[in-house]
């Protein structure tokens, strides 16, 4: 193991016993609390649930990926502790929690300007192309999410939670599960409906974080004159009217610069096509949102889900879904 282990007591005197008042929430892996190391540094510790048989293989999982990452746009983990029954992950703390308490915050979004929210975009699209292609491993994250981006004091981003991530091996572009799981309105339709994932997935995922980030709003079905439909099925619908600045955060009134919004909104809806060979490489994407002089592609329908009877729906319609085609299990839960 290529990571530092942590004595038990010392994380127990971190964090005064693992106190309620340190508690900073709680995941699917388990608790997470906020701890002062010795030295005065502060630190995350992820406790592992001694109920969770999942959470033991995230938590090896992650142990085995994270050590191996770094890049200023990942979250570091500073090192694991094994004790007994307990299994700890320890992490270096993030002032500024996670990016959903800013954009789905009324008072929290209007702290972030458009410059921050565009190098939070940008941030985020760094980390993804190291993960894709410029670490020693090429990994796929398989839940990105806005509750797994983490801010630091400067609100730079930073992608957390490997616990459900992959590591692709050789020239494979895809690869195949028989159980998904994941978080509604982020999951590639390929994912979600057959199992298939790629680093196309990412950035399905990354194109729904994008529309977030502009609009300040989630993807989840919201009613619109009486019109169900989901963020990214919206902001598409006025992408096609030429109406997207309609749809931009009212926090930012109109201090912001038009095409680079705009840009901005065309690269997010891009990134959520429904066929993954029509989404760009994260690299590609990194090249769009840095250079106004390239002409991109114009975004065509985002993608659906098929439902049975070929009925088109918008997964994101669903707060919960249990899913079997195939034998093919697909468990979604609602995000934070």
């Amino acid at each position: 193991m290529e990571l530092p282990v942590f004595d038990m007591s010392a994380i127990e005197i971190a964090t005064n016993n693992f106190s309620d008042e340190n508690k900073l929430g709680q995941g699917g892996f388990g608790p997470v609390y906020k701890g002062h190391l010795e030295d005065g540094q502060e630190i995350a510790v992820k406790r592992l649930s001694r109920n969770s048989g999942q959470g033991l293989d995230e938590f090896m999982n992650e142990v085995r990926l994270i050590s191996k990452l770094q890049h200023r746009n990942l979250v570091r983990l500073l090192g694991c502790c094994i004790h007994g029954e307990e299994r700890l992950l320890i992490y270096e703390y993030m002032p500024n929690k996670s990016l959903d308490s800013f954009i789905f915050d009324k008072a929290g979004r209007c702290q972030l300007s458009w410059q921050k929210r565009f190098d939070i975009i940008l941030g985020i699209a760094r980390g993804l192309v190291y993960l894709h292609q410029d670490s020693r491993l090429k990994i796929i994250h398989r839940d990105l999410k806005v509750s797994n981006v983490l801010l630091d004091k400067e609100l730079n981003p930073k992608i957390s939670d490997f616990g459900m991530a992959r590591i692709v091996v050789g020239d494979e572009m895809e690869e195949n599960t028989e159980k998904v799981v994941g978080t509604y309105g982020y999951m590639s339709p390929e994912y979600a409906m057959h199992g298939i994932f790629s680093v196309k997935s990412d950035v399905f995922s990354f194109g729904v974080i994008v529309l977030e980030v502009l609009t300040g709003k989630k993807n989840k079905v919201f009613d619109l004159n009486e019109s169900h439909m989901s963020l990214v099925v919206h902001a598409w619908r006025l992408w096609s009217e030429n109406k997207s600045l309609e749809l931009v955060d009212d926090a930012l009134k109109y201090g912001y610069p038009e095409q680079e919004v705009l840009r901005c909104m065309q690269v997010g809806l891009l990134c959520v096509q429904e066929e993954s060979e029509d989404r760009p490489t994260m690299a590609s994407v990194v090249l769009m949102l840095g250079s106004e002089a390239m002409t991109l592609p114009q975004p065509k329908r985002p993608g659906l889900y098929l439902k049975e009877g070929s009925e088109v729906a918008d997964l994101s319609t669903s707060d919960h879904v249990d899913y079997t085609r195939n034998d093919i299990t697909l468990t979604m839960i609602h995000g934070r």
